[in-house]
């Protein structure tokens, strides 16, 4: 079932999502994401089937901190 999980991360501009981009975009069940990185949590919004633990995984691997929010 398709769902919306946020993380706060420190991910906090352009470059930063560039870095990850291949990362999330790797995440099987991953639909569409999006980091707001004007607000001060650098809140990462993630849509689709993909598990939480995954989503961090690849966050980690990119090199990136993130919790669940």
């Amino acid at each position: 079932m398709t769902s919306i999980k946020n993380f706060t991360t420190n991910i906090n501009c352009g470059s930063c999502v560039r870095s990850v981009t291949p990362f999330l975009d790797d995440v099987e069940g991953v639909t569409i994401w999006r980091v707001d990185v004007e607000d001060e949590r650098k809140v990462l919004s993630v849509e689709g089937t993909a598990s939480a633990d995954a989503i961090i995984k690849m966050v980690e691997d990119a090199g990136f901190d993130i919790s669940p929010l």
